[in-house]
């Protein structure tokens, strides 16, 4: 299998009470002043996007329609053990309109396919509910 590169997100980020991101292509621009939780905002948003698409992509693979509504709440918690930090995450998705156990193994899947679900596994404890 040949490996093919499909995008590169590239941003420039600054620090400091006038902090922020933005993105080459213009479309992510955000002020991000210290001190500031964004950083887990940012990865839970980046995560759940790339994840709906995984469970989409999923749902096409099965024949399955989705209706409109797909949603994911991420909550990304930065915790400190000690003086190590580290992640957990819980991801509630809501698949309204299809069947509760069909929903669950397209969730599921897409975790299989989602590069960040992919990234994160095994390194920070993930929930997934299906709500």
């Amino acid at each position: 299998m040949t490996e093919k590169l499909l995008f590169t997100g590239k941003t420039h980020n600054t620090n400091g009470a006038a902090g922020g991101a933005r993105s080459s292509d213009g479309h992510l621009d955000i002020k991000l002043p210290e001190p500031h939780p964004s950083a887990e905002q940012l990865f839970g948003a980046a995560w759940s996007a790339c994840y709906m698409g995984a469970i989409e992509l999923a749902a096409s693979q099965r024949k399955v329609k989705l209706p409109a509504g797909l949603a994911v709440d991420a909550e990304i918690d930065l915790n400190l053990n000690g003086s190590a930090f580290f992640l957990r995450a819980r991801l509630n998705v809501s698949v309204p309109g299809v069947e509760r156990e069909q929903a669950q193994a397209l969730i599921d899947i897409a975790h299989t396919i989602c590069p960040y679900s992919k990234a994160v596994h095994g390194n920070i404890d993930v929930t997934t509910t299906l709500v």
